[in-house]
């Protein structure tokens, strides 16, 4: 079965997917508030990973770079209530509360799971899901309000990361490209996050390294791939997804063009 979503109002969705797994790069233009009903998410940033079940609850802040692998579990589909927290609903909510001074932003992934309160918020709209008619723009508004109300109360810091809507500024090329070559996304994306046209960012990084983009990501993917294979004794099938590689047949072949020898070869 292929993945399917139900909308009540663009920024909340009920997601199923019940094949063997649905992979993706994500960069979120929203936060994206998400309680699991069922299934297994693997989700994996520049310098950790995380997994999340049934019950748990997280947040995934906007402009976050991440690989997400959705799994089915103990046979249940992959099924989880997303509410997308917007910048111009978060501008609403925030228009009357005046703020302390705000630190660095945090752009780490947080854990409210089995939190009672959000739990129940997102519960309670699972039965909106089966409405024959529009739901109300009033309701859709209260309940997303509601969620953020609680996020503030369950965590004082959270202010810091809602509240924060500056774009992404101009940030050291070589560094951010280090951390994060191995998310498969569009090389304007990229640009964006540091503050860069596509143009310019082409500039800069030929300048920096030497090669182009394409070069230096495919070779620095297949560095991280080879490691997988060999210290961490992953399969070829968990190590395209972990490296940015679009499918297995494709890693395989840039694999053996690289190496002189196929993925499976490192297998133990």
């Amino acid at each position: 079965m292929e993945f399917q979503t139900k909308y009540i109002t663009p920024e909340i969705k009920l997601s199923c997917y019940e094949d063997k797994l649905f992979k993706t790069e994500v960069v979120f233009d929203n936060h994206m508030l998400i309680w699991f009903i069922s299934g297994e998410t693997k989700i994996i940033e520049a310098d950790k990973e995380h997994v999340f079940n049934a019950g748990d609850i997280f947040l995934i802040p906007r402009n976050q770079l991440a690989t997400i692998i959705n799994y089915p579990k103990d046979g249940q589909p992959h099924k989880t209530v997303v509410m997308h927290l917007s910048a111009k609903r978060l501008r609403d909510f925030y228009a009357n509360i005046t703020l302390k001074p705000q630190l660095q932003v945090s752009q780490k992934i947080l854990s409210f799971s089995h939190h009672p309160l959000l739990e129940s918020c997102l519960a309670s709209l699972i039965p909106y899901f089966d409405l024959q008619q529009n739901f109300p723009e009033h309701i859709a508004a209260m309940k997303i309000n509601e969620a953020i109300s609680i996020l503030r109360f369950i965590d004082e810091g959270i202010d810091q990361v809602l509240a924060d809507f500056q774009e992404p500024g101009k940030i050291d090329l070589v560094d951010f490209m280090e951390k994060n070559f191995m998310f498969n996304m569009p090389l304007e994306k990229f640009g964006y996050l540091m503050g860069r046209s596509l143009s310019t960012f082409n500039r800069d990084f030929r300048k920096a390294f030497n090669l182009s983009p394409q070069r230096w990501l495919t070779r620095k993917r297949l560095e991280l791939a080879h490691y997988k294979l060999v210290e961490k004794h992953k399969k070829p099938v968990e190590v395209y997804m972990e490296s940015g590689f679009e499918d297995l047949s494709h890693f395989s072949f840039a694999f053996k063009k690289e190496f002189g020898y196929a993925p499976s070869a490192l297998v133990r």
